[in-house]
């Protein structure tokens, strides 16, 4: 059997965390997520679209070759990338509307003229 984790063995996340507030505290706000499954890893997840990705992606120095794009069944893309920051693995992911999804909005009014 395993030894049971404390808080302190979430510190190195934590601590990436509070030099990440420290440093960016103008980048969007991410949903945060620290897990005792991977007790070296601070996940941030964008739902606002690509745009804040990306400002999160060049502040952690991940380059484009780095991330990775899928599609989720339904009408949700995902942008993914995991990079190493102030000695833990920051995972960071973005959810945003398809393509699909984006073009039916689009029949509904708007496109080009």
């Amino acid at each position: 059997m395993s030894e049971l984790l404390t808080l302190a063995g979430l510190s190195v996340p934590m601590r990436a965390l509070r030099t990440l507030a420290a440093e960016y505290g103008d980048l969007p706000a991410p949903t945060v997520s620290v897990s005792t499954i991977y007790p070296e890893r601070l996940e941030l997840c964008l739902h606002k679209g690509l745009g804040a990705f990306e400002v999160w992606r060049v502040a952690l120095g991940i380059g484009p070759e780095q991330v990775s794009f899928s599609e989720l069944p339904g009408s949700t893309w995902t942008l993914q990338a995991i990079a190493p920051y102030a000695g833990a693995e920051v995972e960071l992911t973005a959810y945003g509307p398809s393509l699909d999804r984006l073009r039916a909005g689009m029949q509904g009014g708007g496109g080009d003229a």
